[in-house]
């Protein structure tokens, strides 16, 4: 949701113009986005379709801001359609951590203060990463206290995220290309095949605010970017670190099983 706006400056005796991004009104659909179907699910009034237990208030400037813990918030009006794009604007005190989940799994638009929290050193767990999947092709967040700009589109096999006005991710998770990044996530819980979930915004503890969040089904003749993006590198102590992350999750998930069968067994 951004809109264009130019600076005039003399130099020399010449006029340059030179554009400005700036947002645009916030929570407001504009003409375009009318005419190509978006519903806007969050006005920045109320939480009509919203369901949290509370600790999600409003904000002057029409946000949604996580004061407490309490758990997070989700829209409950329909679930998200198998081919959609979804656009909102976000943004996160120092150190904060959030997330985006849109299908059902580890589904995760990661939302995070890059440089202040921890799990911005792997690019797979950094900002408008798909969390502990797939890495954005660089870091395009603005500084904490600042409003980004975040964008989802997924329709077919494809899923992009994009992050102030920038491709971050793109990839078709049928690709071979991108096996490797699909059998991290699957070994994590993830299935990218699976689809109908209700949109939910992560309480991690931290101050997060989100606003103008808009949504529309995308039918099989709209178009989308075309073209794959390159993750970013690895570091390679990420990778061991990612490793060792991993491992525990799968023993921790295994043990899980095993205390949920005895139990079965014991009844």
């Amino acid at each position: 949701m951004i809109r264009s706006t130019y600076r005039l400056i003399a130099n020399a005796g010449l006029l340059l113009v030179f554009p400005i991004l700036t947002l645009a009104e916030p929570n407001k659909l504009t003409e375009a986005e009318r005419a190509a179907g978006f519903d806007l699910i969050f006005d920045g009034a109320s939480f009509d379709g919203w369901q949290q237990q509370g600790n999600w208030v409003l904000q002057e400037d029409g946000s949604m801001f996580r004061s407490e813990r309490g758990g997070g918030i989700s829209f409950r009006t329909y679930k998200v359609p198998d081919d959609f794009e979804l656009r909102f604007e976000w943004k996160v005190g120092e150190k904060a951590n959030s997330g985006i989940y849109y299908r059902p799994t580890q589904y995760e638009y990661q939302i995070l203060d890059n440089k202040g929290h921890g799990n911005g050193a792997n690019p797979r767990t950094s900002a408008a990463s798909l969390y502990f999947g797939v890495a954005p092709s660089h870091d395009a967040t603005k500084t904490p206290g600042e409003w980004n700009t975040g964008k989802i589109v997924c329709k077919g096999t494809v899923i992009q995220h994009w992050l102030n006005g920038e491709k971050v991710i793109a990839f078709d998770y049928t690709d071979p290309a991108f096996a490797e990044h699909v059998a991290l996530l699957k070994a994590r819980g993830g299935d990218l095949t699976k689809r109908g979930a209700y949109l939910s915004l992560q309480d991690h503890g931290d101050p997060v605010w989100y606003r103008s969040i808009r949504i529309r089904e995308l039918k099989a003749e709209d178009a989308i970017d075309p073209g794959t993006v390159t993750p970013g590198e690895i570091p390679a102590d990420q990778l061991a670190a990612e490793k060792k992350k991993l491992e525990g999750i799968i023993k921790r998930r295994e043990e899980a099983k095993a205390k949920a069968a005895a139990k079965a067994k014991a009844q």
